[in-house]
C-alpha cells in the first residue's frame, strides 16, 4: 500500500466465509476463535470447497455514540499467501463515493473505496503493504472514517493493542 491519502483497492471480488455472509454485529459468531491478541481475536473456519482452513485476524466494534453504527476490521492473508487483506465491513447506508477513511493515532493514512455492497453492509478493502502493517503493528489505535454524508463522518476507534502478535500468528 502506498501512503499517498488514498488507499489502494484491490480487485478481488471472492469475499472469504469468515465475513462474507454475516452483519458487522454478527461477525464475531463466524468461525472458532483460536486465541486472543489483545483486543484481536484469531478466527478461523473452512470455507465450503476450501481445502484448508481460512485464519482471519478480527475485531467488532460499535460507535460510542451510536450503537447502530459498527464495523467488522478483519485482517487475512490470501489463501495462496500471496497477498495481505485488511477488509471493513461497514454498516449499509454509508457514503459510498466518500470511501472508508483511516487515521492511526494522529496520522491521517487516508481513504479506501468500498468494493462492494451486500445485504448486510459495504466492504472496503486494501492490500497490506508492509508499511501499513508497520504502523498497525506499532500504532495505539486507529480510527476508521464512515460518511452518512459529504459533510459528517463518523470516526469509530478500533483498538490496535495486540495487532502485532496477532497478525504475526495468522498462518
Amino acid at each position: 500500500m502506498k501512503l499517498t491519502k488514498t488507499f489502494l483497492s484491490t480487485g478481488l471480488a471472492a469475499l472469504l466465509a469468515v465475513a462474507a455472509s454475516i452483519p458487522a454485529n454478527q461477525a464475531h459468531a463466524q468461525g472458532a476463535v483460536r486465541s486472543a491478541y489483545g483486543d484481536w481475536q484469531l478466527r478461523c473456519d473452512k470455507p465450503p470447497g476450501a481445502r484448508e482452513e481460512q485464519c482471519a485476524l478480527v475485531q467488532n466494534v460499535t460507535a460510542e455514540d451510536r450503537d447502530n453504527v459498527g464495523l467488522s476490521v478483519i485482517v487475512l492473508k490470501t489463501a495462496d499467501k500471496q497477498a495481505r487483506i485488511l477488509r471493513v465491513l461497514a454498516p449499509l447506508g454509508v457514503l459510498i463515493p466518500s470511501g472508508l477513511g483511516l487515521r492511526i493515532d494522529d496520522k491521517d493514512i487516508g481513504r479506501a473505496g468500498f468494493v462492494r455492497c451486500l445485504a448486510n453492509g459495504c466492504f472496503a478493502e486494501v492490500v497490506l503493504e508492509d508499511d501499513l502493517i508497520n504502523q498497525l503493528s506499532t500504532g495505539t489505535q486507529a480510527t476508521f472514517i464512515i460518511f452518512q454524508t459529504p459533510e459528517e463522518g463518523i470516526g469509530i476507534p478500533i483498538s490496535l493493542a495486540g495487532f502485532k502478535q496477532g497478525f504475526d500468528a495468522l498462518p
